[in-house]
């Protein structure tokens, strides 16, 4: 604070502001100097660090392109990739449903075959019960066809020896029909 008071008491004493002309008096040519000087000697320097910085950056952005380039190839093998790898997953697919078909005609025909067999097997145990059944209802049709033969016989002939003959006669024939 109390350099700042001394500039305004200097500007007092010594009638305000105002413009040196005096080109000695003021530095000028010192200044014009140190710059000629900084420009001459520092071209050289300041060119190559400029030219390096040039350098740099073009070499960057080369680079940044070239990354570019290199991921736009990557993307693109990547995709056909993408597309390669979604063609053989439709193919697996095809072949996974083509496959299920197989099968499922497959497991179906067998069970065609079986169901068949089975029924084949069902029908011949029942032709076989129904000639069973119906031989025993033959044998006790006639079983009581005899029975009363024999009764009216003997009710007819009341124990004659003809009698006794004649029954025994169809018995016989009737033996050859069973």
């Amino acid at each position: 604070m109390e350099n700042f008071n001394q500039i305004f008491t200097l500007i007092a004493e010594h009638e305000g502001f105002g413009l040196n002309l005096d080109i000695l008096e003021t530095g000028l040519i010192n200044i014009l100097c140190v710059i000629g000087i900084l420009v001459y000697a520092g071209r050289d320097f300041l060119g190559s660090l400029l030219e390096e910085r040039k350098t740099n950056i073009v070499k960057s952005v080369q680079d940044a392109e070239d990354r570019l380039n290199e991921a736009n190839r990557r993307l693109s093998e990547a995709q056909k990739q993408l597309s390669q790898a979604n063609v053989v997953i439709s193919e697996i697919k095809n072949e996974t449903i083509a496959a299920k078909k197989v099968l499922l005609q497959s497991d179906s025909d067998q069970a065609k075959k079986d169901l068949a067999t089975r029924f084949s097997r069902a029908l011949a145990t029942f032709r076989s019960k129904e000639r069973q059944v119906f031989l025993e209802v033959k044998q006790q049709i006639i079983l009581l066809v005899l029975k009363r033969t024999l009764m009216r016989a003997q009710e007819t002939f009341a124990k004659k020896e003809r009698a006794t003959a004649l029954i025994n006669e169809t018995i016989n024939k009737l033996k050859g029909d069973l």
